[in-house]
């Protein structure tokens, strides 16, 4: 699995609301999920992803110290300071864009095996973090976010 972590101060997913009029600026749109400080999560399953990739990156994305302790240095998890996990399917973090100008997507895994994966990194975060908010698989997100630092690891698991 593939993982784009961000640290931030917030973060909203937002999806187009499914019998909302439409707004000025297109469809009307709702809040999928909303955090405040914390990490937000792209995750992207690959082909020979199985659950045992997922539950690494939940570890991983539980214990990671990118928090600031007292002395400024990042020595704190998402858990230690009680922060908000938002977590994203993305298939775009396994683009080849060697050839050519249009990057090509082989790498990700089908859309049933990803939506699979990315609902067991959500559920196995919800089982052992208080506050996990997600988006929604395969639809037209919209991500608003304040990155803190900024601070953003790329993270795979094998």
């Amino acid at each position: 699995m593939i993982a784009l972590i961000q640290r931030v101060l917030r973060a909203e997913v937002t999806v187009p609301a499914p019998d909302g009029p439409p707004g000025h600026h297109g469809p009307a749109r709702e809040c999928a999920g909303r955090i405040g400080p914390g990490m937000l999560v792209m995750v992207c399953a690959e082909p020979a992803d199985t659950d045992v990739q997922a539950v690494k990156l939940v570890d991983k994305l539980l214990k990671l110290r990118v928090f600031a302790d007292m002395a400024g240095k990042m020595n704190r998890s998402v858990q230690d300071i009680g922060g908000g996990l938002l977590i994203v399917s993305q298939f775009t973090l396994a683009a080849d864009t060697s050839g050519g100008n249009r990057p090509s997507f082989a790498g990700a895994a089908p859309p049933a095996q990803g939506r699979m994966l990315y609902d067991t990194v959500v559920q196995l975060a919800r089982s052992r973090h208080p506050s996990v908010e997600q988006g929604r698989f395969g639809a037209d997100m919209q991500v608003e976010l304040v990155n803190d630092g900024p601070v953003t690891l790329p993270l795979v698991v094998r």
